[in-house]
């Protein structure tokens, strides 16, 4: 039976052949490690730089470059491995299971993620505009890869994820520069309807706000139950539209009472009959 220093000397003598054999391999794997890693890097900031010029979104050009320099790790930790003597197929089939099991459990995010990328690239909206999707109406404060926050009129913030923004209908409020406000309003049919139109174009003409050159619209638009409907449209500058959406009523109802005429409201005539017994 052998000694314990005889299995020591057996084994120190054992490690030194196995060091010598793979010495040279294992050396040159952590050479090519660390070379490769330092040129991961050196490409990876190289295509930062030109992607977040390139791409409208510096969010989206970071993420895109992060996942582009994780794949060439990947790639190099795979090539590695092979020098010094591991089998990378089944490596290989190992992360492309894990892969799919990720990508199958995270199903919804990576719908966001898709919506994300969409949003980024296409730009329906931008940090600031007022935005309408998904039911709900609000100032977007952030869009990120897998949703995008949103600040209501009451200071709520809502968090929606980007997938179903990004599938469903958007409306940009703000997108364009100029933006209509339309009032309906009646009058009597009692009353002269030119003396009515002559009023409300006046309070259009003569509100700064209205910008003239873009056709702004007094028109009759129907004959109510019991008024003469008008349509009045002015169109303003975005940054004006909800001073002017909240003026212009007033404004309109001040100018027809001061040319006499009244904006009726439907009534209804009550008879009660009284049967003698």
């Amino acid at each position: 039976m052998e000694s314990f220093e005889q299995q020591a000397q057996a084994f120190y003598e054992k490690a030194v052949s196995i060091g010598t054999e793979f010495g040279a391999q294992l050396i040159s794997a952590i050479l090519v490690l660390i070379i490769g890693l330092w040129i991961v890097g050196r490409i990876s900031n190289a295509v930062r730089k030109y992607a977040i010029k390139g791409l409208p979104d510096e969010t989206l050009a970071k993420f895109l470059t992060n996942i582009f320099e994780i794949i060439l790790k990947v790639l190099l930790v795979i090539s590695v491995a092979s020098m010094v003597g591991i089998e990378t197929t089944s490596f290989v089939a190992i992360l492309g299971a894990a892969g799919l099991a990720v990508g199958l459990a995270l199903q919804g995010s990576l719908s966001n993620f898709a919506g994300g990328v969409m949003i980024l690239i296409f730009r329906p909206f931008k940090v600031g505009d007022y935005v309408g999707a998904q039911g709900i109406e609000g100032a977007v404060t952030d869009i990120g890869i897998f949703v995008t926050t949103f600040e209501t009129f009451d200071k709520r913030i809502l968090i929606i994820p980007n997938g179903p923004i990004a599938n469903g209908n958007i409306t940009n409020f703000t997108k364009s520069a100029v933006r209509a406000v339309e009032v309906s309003i009646g009058i009597s049919y009692s009353d002269d309807i030119a003396k009515g139109k002559a009023a409300m174009e006046e309070v259009l003409k003569n509100d700064p706000r209205v910008l003239q050159e873009e056709g702004n619209v007094v028109a009759v638009v129907d004959l109510g139950s019991s008024s003469v409907d008008f349509l009045v449209r002015a169109f303003v500058k975005t940054d004006d539209y909800w001073g002017m959406f909240f003026d212009i009523r007033p404004a309109l109802k001040a100018a027809v009472e001061a040319e006499g005429l009244t904006i009726p409201f439907p009534q209804r005539d009550v008879h009660v009959i009284q049967e003698n017994n």
